[in-house]
């Protein structure tokens, strides 16, 4: 009997003690959490503004600096300058953005109304959540690095042309028709928006020189015909500056000319 009072004992302080110290494991590392620094890319889920809840195009996103943040409002880019306070607070000075025509003009709208001033920050694990004097909010995710897409090999959508500064879509009447895809030996063919085209590319670094054109010989007027246009000046203005972020390829020229074309969905 003594021996199996000795034994019962302490089993039953062994599993005390091993749910106690169970216990006091997930307390500590609640405890312990590290919540994100702003600073970093967020991916923006959802807005919450006057007591409704608008979500979020795929694109949408803050890439916070230091001082600076760049981000998409869901289809129109924009930079900004942004003082913390900590990571309690954070001002935002709107600076440069572009002024394409969206689908979602409505959720781009607010996004850029309550970006501004002096937002304070809610901070959880992989979240952050920013909030206006008013109590409307930006919910955010942290975002994965998107891989970017490659130049070659891949079908490139013309959505909007660049002059200078200003960023515009294409007209109605032409969105969609200029597509292009550059080869693996930098052949490149496609479409400026009425009539095929072919063209040999050279590559040095970042830059991409189009050597003369071939094409199909179709009369076009209309909004494809002014944007075949002024592909066709773009193409033969010189080398370009390419870019590529995520599925966004900018191509612009010496004088501030340039186009913004988009690869689909699916390429990784």
């Amino acid at each position: 009997m003594r021996t199996l009072r000795h034994v019962s004992i302490p089993a039953g302080l062994a599993l005390v003690l091993a749910l106690a110290a169970a216990g006091c494991g997930r307390a500590e590392e609640g405890a312990g959490a590290v919540l994100p620094d702003p600073v970093g890319r967020w991916a923006v889920e959802s807005l919450t503004t006057g007591g409704r809840t608008l979500h979020a195009p795929e694109a949408a996103r803050l890439d916070f600096g230091e001082n600076q943040v760049k981000g998409n409002y869901g289809c129109n880019g924009f930079t900004a300058a942004v003082s913390f306070a900590g990571t309690s607070a954070v001002t935002v000075t709107p600076g440069a953005s572009t002024t394409m025509a969206c689908a979602d003009m409505e959720f781009e709208t607010a996004f850029a109304k309550l970006f501004t001033g002096r937002l304070t920050i809610d901070r959880g694990p992989d979240r952050l959540t920013l909030k206006t004097a008013d109590g409307s909010t930006i919910a955010m995710t942290s975002a994965p690095a998107t891989p970017d897409a490659p130049l070659t090999a891949v079908e490139w959508t013309v959505q909007s042309l660049i002059s200078g500064t200003s960023v515009s879509s294409l007209p109605a009447g032409a969105a969609g028709t200029a597509r292009f895809t550059i080869a693996a030996d930098l052949s490149v063919s496609g479409t400026l928006g009425c009539n095929r085209f072919s063209a040999q590319v050279t590559r040095d670094g970042d830059r991409l020189t189009f050597g003369p054109l071939t094409t199909t010989r179709m009369a076009c007027d209309g909004p494809a015909g002014e944007v075949e246009a002024k592909l066709t000046d773009l193409f033969a203005s010189g080398p370009l500056v390419s870019g590529i972020e995520g599925r966004r390829l900018t191509l612009t020229a010496a004088d501030g000319k340039g186009l913004i074309a988009e690869a689909p969905s699916d390429v990784e």
